[in-house]
């Protein structure tokens, strides 16, 4: 497989690993539905994942396993979840393993967070009041923090050039979470099966668009003159010298995003550039 950040974007990159070590794994001779969470996480989300599951009362494995060693195995009787929305060739191997793929938002925020679990919960019969239990300290934590963030957001449109597949869900989070206007919301590819949960949760007549014309996105997003755009670094410096506030999408990749802890510091993601712009103004 090719996991080149230049051949391919970083996260075609994992997709592509991780699709080619689902052949290797191991065959599940059990009969009982066992869950697993497929995407790479960082080692504190991954941990608060499985704190989550566990109090709801059910095992989890994680799909790549932080040790080779230990390969999580796979079968009919597997559910899985997907932590990340760019691992189509992954979703595809893994279910002709057998495995069955939990549709569901992806965590990102409270909402896509709590919806992610809930899946899992509503597939292995976890009771409402033991799912209650188990997300809402966390839950009410992450809404506190993200109403600091929302008075800084409120309003500010905000525009997604293609880069990483994540910007359906991070469009949908700011949108709801954090009260941002959507002008448009591109894509690399649509995969409208896994993304199927969020695109019914994006606003009706929301401009999304798929795949790459720069010419087209940046004369449309000039016209469109937003207050925050997310884009790759070829395109921030020219932008912010049009006095276009931008973001580089690249962080949203390597930045533990996931879950209801980092549901803030997702926000202060959006929310820093628009700061310094302020500062700059003063």
């Amino acid at each position: 497989y090719s996991g080149s950040g230049i051949e391919t974007t970083f996260t075609q990159g994992e997709d592509a690993c991780l699709a080619a070590m689902v052949p290797g794994l191991p065959a599940s001779t059990d009969t009982a539905p066992a869950l697993m969470v497929v995407g790479t996480l960082a080692d504190v989300v991954e941990d608060q994942m499985r704190s989550l599951f566990d109090r709801m009362g059910l095992q989890v494995s994680f799909f790549p396993p932080r040790n080779s060693q230990a390969m999580p195995v796979v079968g009919p009787n597997t559910r899985y979840l997907l932590a990340q929305p760019f691992l189509a060739d992954t979703a595809r191997a893994l279910q002709s393993r057998g495995a069955q793929h939990l549709a569901a938002p992806f965590p990102l925020g409270v909402e896509g967070t709590t919806a992610w679990l809930q899946a899992a919960a509503t597939e292995f019969g976890v009771a409402p009041e033991v799912f209650e239990q188990a997300t809402a300290a966390p839950r009410q934590r992450a809404e506190k923090a993200l109403a600091v963030q929302r008075q800084m957001l409120q309003g500010q449109r905000i525009f997604f050039f293609p880069d990483s597949q994540l910007e359906i869900p991070l469009a949908r989070f700011v949108h709801r979470e954090l009260g941002m206007d959507l002008v448009e919301v591109g894509t690399p590819y649509l995969h409208r099966q896994h993304m199927a949960a969020e695109l019914a949760l994006i606003p009706t007549g929301t401009r999304i668009s798929e795949g790459q014309d720069v010419d087209l996105q940046l004369d449309r997003c000039i016209a469109d003159a937003p207050d925050l755009v997310v884009c790759g670094l070829g395109l921030a410096n020219p932008l912010e010298a049009q006095g276009i506030t931008t973001k580089w999408a690249i962080e949203l990749v390597f930045t533990p995003i996931q879950g209801y802890e980092q549901a803030a510091d997702l926000a202060g993601l959006f929310s820093r550039p628009l700061k310094r712009r302020l500062k700059l103004a003063a």
